[in-house]
């Protein structure tokens, strides 16, 4: 279900921006902890929540890119990790959450800041965590025309 509802959400944005005259690329993160969906987080209560979850746990950040071609092309990728996170003692999550930076991230995290320093595994795209694979990013541009610099 996390899987289907990525890529359903990146179609979706790419419908919505899709343009006869230019590339579109559209693309959604999830973050899912078994087959449940974390929140994009709205409140330090929800981040307290997700972080909780996933303190000591391992979890899977799914990226789905989709790619319209002007000539009305269309090809996606979906990119898939495994992130790990040492356990949060109380003042960590605390720091953390003082920190502000779980607002509106998925999970309730940006491993591009400071929850890097509780990462104990990681295992697929790192830039695809932090929201745009972009190995698979340039595999579809290049797929579909685009020249790459």
């Amino acid at each position: 279900m996390p899987r289907q509802a990525a890529q359903r959400l990146a179609r979706a944005k790419a419908a919505v921006a899709a343009s006869a005259a230019d590339y579109v690329l559209a693309a959604d993160t999830v973050v899912a902890c078994g087959r449940r969906i974390l929140p994009k987080a709205a409140t330090e209560a929800e981040a307290r929540a997700c972080l909780t979850l996933l303190s000591g746990r391992r979890h899977r950040v799914l990226t789905a890119v989709v790619l319209a071609a002007p000539d009305g092309r269309r090809a996606e990728r979906l990119a898939e990790s495994v992130v790990g996170f040492a356990r949060f003692s109380e003042p960590q999550l605390s720091a953390y959450l003082a920190s502000g930076e779980w607002r509106g991230k998925a999970g309730g995290y940006a491993i591009q800041g400071r929850a890097a320093a509780h990462v104990r595994f990681l295992s697929g795209s790192y830039s695809g965590v932090v929201g745009l694979p972009l190995f698979e990013t340039a595999s579809l541009l290049s797929g579909l025309g685009y020249t790459l610099p």
